[in-house]
């Protein structure tokens, strides 16, 4: 039981790492996208779910629900790879800053094309 757990924890941790390290290079790479909007943060949160989606609709074939993969990649990689928590900073900063068609905008676009993206995904591989 305690070695599953710990594997398990392993698995969503270096999942989570590699993740991480993908969502920052999505960050220097969109460095120069737009200042003042938050386009690399919506580029990850758009990606994560479209491959969380795939992954989804992947390990939803399988008995065991994708098992280790599962884990590893949805739960580690994704949860890493999406930013919820700096799209919830970046969007209150804009709402106190005054920027409420920017806020309205961004978190309309991120709500409804992220839950749309995970659909996309999921039906991709069904």
């Amino acid at each position: 039981m305690l070695q599953e757990v710990l594997k398990n924890i392993l698995l969503v941790g270096s999942g989570s790492f590699l993740g991480g390290a993908a969502r920052y290079v999505v960050s220097l790479l969109m460095k120069s996208a737009g200042k003042g909007f938050p386009w690399a943060t919506l580029a990850a949160n758009l990606l994560g779910c479209l491959l969380i989606g795939v992954l989804w609709g992947c390990f939803s074939r399988s008995a065991d629900g994708g098992g280790n993969w599962s884990l590893f990649l949805m739960v580690g990689f994704c949860g890493g790879f999406t930013t919820f928590s700096s799209f919830s900073r970046e969007a209150l900063m804009m709402l106190q800053a005054g920027n409420f068609w920017g806020f309205a905008g961004y978190v309309a676009v991120s709500v409804v094309a992220g839950i749309a993206s995970v659909a996309l995904g999921f039906r991709l591989v069904r």
